[in-house]
């Protein structure tokens, strides 16, 4: 059925719930499970526009990136602990739908797991998340929506 299955995390619950779900389809289909986080990159100017003015102007992204990894390292764990084995975890910089799609492509995943919100969305939970909303329409593989 499945040979690989990503699932976008963000620290959200919904994101947890996206896990929980994918680390069950594993257990059925024996698939490989891959988690993705992405972090938005900041540009110079983009840091420059900060309300407060630090002596030296720094970029995010490292801070960024070490968040995105204990995410992940977060993710792998809980994912062990429901019974999940050969979990591989990725951190990237980008557009998140882009990049979420585009290493589902690079890695020939067949089933991309995603939270109907994450950590940027409304709380009335009137919409789906428009992360969600663009990998589902533009990934090429199954999308499947908690």
């Amino acid at each position: 059925m499945f040979k690989k299955i990503l699932v976008a995390i963000d620290g959200s619950e919904s994101a947890t719930r996206a896990l929980d779900k994918a680390v069950e389809l594993q257990k059925l289909t024996g698939a490989e499970l891959l988690l993705l986080c992405v972090y938005k990159h900041h540009s110079l100017f983009e840091a420059s526009l900060s309300m407060g003015r630090p002596s030296q102007i720094q970029i995010p992204d490292e801070a960024l990136s070490e968040f995105a990894e204990s995410v992940v390292e977060q993710a792998k764990t809980h994912a062990t602990e429901k019974g999940a084995t050969g979990v591989r975890g990725f951190v990237k910089s980008g557009k998140p739908s882009r990049t979420i799609v585009e290493l589902a492509e690079s890695k020939g995943v067949d089933l991309i797991v995603v939270g109907t919100r994450g950590t940027n969305s409304d709380r009335d939970g009137m919409f789906l998340g428009s992360v969600a909303h663009r990998v589902a329409s533009t990934a090429k593989c199954a999308t499947l929506v908690i």
